[in-house]
């Protein structure tokens, strides 16, 4: 997937990402959070066939579970979706969706293409879910999420000691009106660990980071790693990392 120069004009509009990374595959795309890439990945698909695919991640639809906070979110009606529309959609702009909603939809690659019902009551029978992707795409994203996890992703601050994660992070300027405010972000990180047998999915949103970054993989991915490591002790889940993950301080900008 061709993402140079970093730019792509679309019906007016200058889509862009934080660096030029030229020629991505489509583990790169997601582990350097190009939108350029994001966006030649979707014209690929028809506006149907996307919107089908949000809809049966549970996007615009209100969640079947009595929780504070499960609200409906937005995904327009494909029929009027205008080419930059569907472009923006692809990296998460043009359509509402709770922090719920995301950690949810992630149930689908966690359990190998099944999206696992919502509840809080505790079941002896496993779940079984509803087929959304296949057994062997499911796990091609979480390989591709353990990459965006990685030195050389956009998450690299969300690996834990000792539990193998992967996930994705985010940044989008908040909305105010019918616009969005230039100065002000919502940051956030969601993944699952372990990567190979996951246990747990993890949701961090930030609003507003105030400690002078707001990139999802600076300000929520360190939130996620306390998280998972400390939820995973809990639980009594082994490590599945012989040795402490290597970290470097800097990962790569994400794109919006």
């Amino acid at each position: 997937i061709d993402t140079g120069p970093g730019r792509y004009q679309l019906g007016g509009f200058t889509i862009s990402d934080t660096h030029n990374y030229g020629t991505l595959s489509v583990e790169g795309v997601i582990q350097k959070s190009s939108n350029v890439g994001a966006l030649k990945i979707a014209q690929k698909m028809t506006p149907h066939e996307m919107w089908d695919t949000y809809t049966a991640l549970g996007y615009g639809q209100k969640p079947q579970i009595q929780f504070p906070g499960a609200v409906t979110g937005r995904v327009r009606p494909w029929q009027k979706w205008k080419p930059v529309e569907q472009a923006t959609m692809a990296y998460g702009y043009g359509l509402s969706a709770s922090l719920f909603q995301m950690a949810h939809s992630y149930t689908s690659f966690a359990h190998d293409g099944r999206l696992i019902p919502l509840t809080i009551l505790r079941s002896p029978e496993p779940a079984v879910g509803v087929p959304v992707f296949s057994a062997e795409n499911a796990r091609a994203v979480r390989k591709m999420l353990q990459m965006a996890a990685a030195p050389g992703g956009t998450g690299p601050l969300a690996q834990t000691v000792g539990y193998s994660v992967g996930g994705k992070s985010g940044t989008a300027h908040k909305q105010v009106g019918r616009g969005y405010a230039s100065n002000k972000y919502r940051a956030w990180f969601t993944g699952m660990a372990p990567i190979d047998k996951p246990r747990i999915i993890v949701g961090v949103m930030i609003d507003e980071p105030s400690d002078g970054v707001y990139f999802g993989g600076l300000a929520a991915a360190p939130v996620f790693s306390e998280v998972v490591q400390q939820t995973l002790r809990t639980m009594n889940v082994a490590p599945d990392l012989a040795v402490k993950p290597l970290v470097v301080t800097q990962g790569v900008d994400e794109s919006f």
